[in-house]
C-alpha cells in the first residue's frame, strides 16, 4: 500500500501560488529569476492524481513488494522460469569469472522464478537502495549468514521459508529450486514497496551511435544484446546462445551496461575459489543501449541507501526507455 502523503504546509502552499501567479506558468522562481530547466521526475506510485507507475519500468503499475531472487546462470541452469516477468535484472560476476542474475520483481510477479542459487556479499549492498526488500536465495556461505541476517531485508532460504520453495524432479540438483513469489512475499508481510531507485524514463536523450549488437564479456562468460526493431527491445544471448524463457526469447527494452569495480571478498566457495565483491557505491562511467543506439553515460551512487543516477556526459539525466531495463554489472577497464 502507498505511503500517506503529509499535509501541504501552509508556507509552502503560500509560495507556491505566488510563483505561479508571478509566472503566468512560463517559469519556474528561482533566486535569480531566470528560467532552470525542470529536472526529470521520478515516476509516481503515490499521488492519486496522477497514474501510478513503477519506478522500476516507468510503466503503469500499483505499488507493491519487491522480491529479488538470485538466479542460477551456468549452462544447466538454462532455460530460466520468469525471468521476463522482471522489472529489472542486474548480472553479476561470481567465481570462476562465471555470472549469476539478480532479478527483481514488483509489478506483476510470475507464478514460479528460477532456478534460484545463493546469495553473495555484494548483493547486500545493491539492494540497499531498494529499502527492505524480500531477497530469495538457495543459501550462503556460512560466514555471510549473519551479514545477510543483520541487513536490512528480509533473508528467505529455504530452511526458513520452507513453503516458498519447490523442486523441479525432471531437472538435476542444484539446478531444479524455483521460488513461489506469492509465498515468499507472504513469509516478508513488510517488504519494502517499489521506490524511486534513481532510474528516469522517457525521451532518448541527442545523439548516439546506431548499435545492432553488443556483447559484454566476463572472465568466463559472455551476454549479447540484439537490437530487435519489431519488439522495441534487444534480445539476450548467453555464451553465444539465445537466451530462453518460458519459451520464448529472453527480453530487454534497454541495457545499461555499469562498468564497476570487482575485488576479491573475504569469502570463497565449496572450492575455495574466492567470491568477487561488487562494488556498486561510487562512479563511474556506463553505456545505455536503448532504440538501436548506443549513449554515452556516467553513473553516480553517493551512498549504499541512495539510488543510481545516471546521466550524459554533459551531466543531463539519461532517461531509459519504459519497460523492463537489464544492468550488467560489468569490471571496469
Amino acid at each position: 500500500m502507498a505511503a500517506a502523503r503529509r499535509p501541504t504546509r501552509p508556507g509552502a502552499a503560500v509560495t507556491a501560488a505566488l510563483c505561479a501567479v508571478m509566472t503566468a506558468g512560463l517559469y519556474g522562481c528561482s533566486a535569480s529569476g531566470a528560467p532552470k530547466p525542470a529536472p526529470t521526475p521520478a515516476p509516481s506510485t503515490s499521488d492519486p492524481g496522477q497514474e501510478q507507475r513503477s519506478p522500476f519500468t516507468g510503466l503503469p503499475a500499483r505499488p507493491a513488494p519487491v522480491l529479488a531472487v538470485k538466479i542460477d546462470n551456468v549452462p544447466p541452469a538454462r532455460p530460466h522460469t520468469g525471468l521476463n516477468a522482471a522489472d529489472l535484472v542486474y548480472v553479476e560476476q561470481v567465481e570462476g569469472g562465471q555470472t549469476r542474475l539478480l532479478a527483481v520483481y514488483s509489478s506483476d510477479p510470475p507464478d514460479r522464478i528460477g532456478p534460484v542459487r545463493s546469495a553473495r556479499e555484494s548483493d547486500i549492498e545493491l539492494l540497499r537502495q531498494f529499502g527492505r526488500p524480500a531477497l530469495a536465495y538457495s543459501g550462503s556461505h556460512s560466514g555471510l549468514k549473519p551479514l545477510l541476517g543483520q541487513a536490512p531485508l528480509y533473508a528467505l532460504p529455504p530452511e526458513d521459508a520452507p513453503r516458498a520453495y519447490v523442486r523441479d524432479r525432471g531437472r538435476s540438483a542444484p539446478h531444479n529450486l524455483y521460488v513461489l513469489p506469492d509465498r515468499a512475499l507472504a513469509a516478508a508481510p513488510k517488504a519494502t514497496d517499489a521506490k524511486d531507485i534513481g532510474f528516469r524514463f522517457g525521451p532518448a536523450p541527442a545523439g548516439g551511435e546506431p548499435v545492432n549488437e553488443r556483447t559484454v564479456r566476463f572472465p568466463a562468460s559472455r551476454y549479447t544484446f540484439t537490437w530487435n526493431a519489431a519488439e522495441k527491445g534487444w534480445r539476450v544471448a548467453m555464451d553465444g546462445r539465445a537466451a530462453v524463457t518460458d519459451g520464448g526469447p529472453v527480453k530487454a527494452t534497454t541495457v545499461v551496461v555499469q562498468y564497476v569495480d570487482i575485488r576479491p571478498s573475504k569469502f570463497s566457495d565449496f572450492l575455495g575459489s574466492v567470491s568477487p565483491y561488487t562494488e556498486t557505491v561510487g562512479k563511474g562511467t556506463a553505456l545505455v543501449l536503448r532504440d538501436g543506439r548506443a549513449h554515452d553515460a556516467r553513473w553516480s551512487r553517493p551512498a549504499a541507501d541512495q539510488g543510481t543516477s545516471f546521466t550524459t556526459p554533459s551531466g543531463a539525466p539519461l532517461n531509459f526507455a519504459p519497460g523492463r531495463t537489464w544492468v550488467v554489472l560489468a569490471p571496469r577497464g
